[in-house]
């Protein structure tokens, strides 16, 4: 797949939007690939992020600016404010995203 869409040239200022940031891996390709095309990358803009450490590590790492329309702590915390989780879990939701895989491992 191309890791850039539509027609760009050296020099021009570009905002990824992207739909779903997760740990920000294929994302940040997609900026290193502008990058190395001589493009000015002023950040990226995405619909929901995890907040995953592991993303918030990367983006730092490559220097890239992230803003969200939504996170995981707002989605959670509106869910419990609705009644569609119990305050209960909240606590288990805040720790998969500490970890994923760790947090999956205890029902392996």
């Amino acid at each position: 797949t191309n890791l850039i869409e539509g027609h760009i040239e050296a020099g021009q200022s570009v905002v990824v939007v992207e739909d779903l940031i997760s740990t920000g891996g294929s994302s940040l390709k997609a900026v290193n690939a502008l990058r190395e095309a001589k493009c000015d990358v002023k950040g990226m803009v995405a619909i929901f992020s995890y907040q995953l450490p592991i993303a918030t590590e990367n983006f730092k790492k490559e220097k890239c600016k992230l803003i969200t329309l939504a996170d995981y702590d707002t989605m959670i915390g509106r869910a419990a404010e609705n009644k569609y989780i119990r305050e209960s879990d909240m606590a288990s939701l805040s720790e998969w995203r500490k970890d994923p895989k760790k947090w999956a491992e205890k029902f392996i």
